[in-house]
């Protein structure tokens, strides 16, 4: 039986290699489980492996606040010791703390 690790854990401030963006994990995928129409739109000498954890990110750059989903063999772990700024993380984690945030649920 093959199983899959994830590197990054949810609550976890990650940062992209490539590209000028951090966030914070909220979800994680074992492997690639997005639209091929998505897959085929990333350029193709930079498409990573569909066989490795996708994280969900709640996302920031200078500009703005996004969701990114975002391969592992991108992502390193975020060493500023900062918040995210983005304005969903108050829905599912609590305060930040120690360089991670905790999960916390609103329960309705």
């Amino acid at each position: 039986m093959f199983t899959k690790f994830a590197k990054y854990h949810l609550g976890q401030v990650v940062r992209h290699k490539k590209h000028p963006f951090r966030g914070v994990v909220f979800d994680v995928d074992p492997e690639f489980n997005n639209s091929d129409e998505w897959y085929e739109n990333l350029p193709e000498d930079g498409r990573p492996s569909k066989e490795q954890p996708f994280y969900h990110l709640l996302a920031e750059n200078e500009n703005t606040f996004y969701v990114a989903y975002v391969s592992e063999q991108n992502l390193i772990e975020d060493p500023s010791g900062e918040p995210v700024e983005h304005p969903d993380v108050r829905d599912l984690f609590g305060p930040f703390k120690d360089g991670h945030y905790p999960l916390y649920f609103h329960l309705n």
